[in-house]
């Protein structure tokens, strides 16, 4: 079976994760310039001890990654994002796994596996 990887990643970590994948055997991805929130609502310092008014949702900028793999990957390439996405701080992202039931490519026909190689 076919799996999607969708991450949601800092936009400075884009170069060194493409490479890493591409090694890893990932033979084609997609980037998409999206912004977004998370738990913090998009502020990045959260305020201790003091009754500060509602804060204001702020929309950061993020890339979103969408890879398919084979299933015998989805491992590694994880294990790859997560270390190499990895910020030390908030807001480093998040990854979604999630099934593929079959992928046709356009131009040939071919389909499963055959068609994301």
């Amino acid at each position: 079976m076919l799996r999607k990887i969708e991450c949601y990643i800092q936009p400075f970590k884009l170069e060194p994760l493409t490479q890493a994948l591409v090694e890893l055997g990932v033979d084609g991805m997609s980037v998409t310039e999206v912004r977004g929130f998370g738990r913090q609502r998009g502020q990045m310092v959260k305020r201790r001890g003091q009754a500060a008014p509602k804060p204001e949702i702020k929309f950061l900028p993020k890339l979103k990654l969408e890879i398919i793999v084979p299933e015998d990957m989805v491992d590694a390439a994880v294990v790859l994002i997560t270390k190499l996405a990895r910020t030390g701080t908030v807001g480093a992202g998040k990854i979604f796994v999630l099934p593929v039931e079959d992928a046709i490519r356009i131009g040939t026909g071919e389909t499963g596996h055959t068609a994301i190689a």
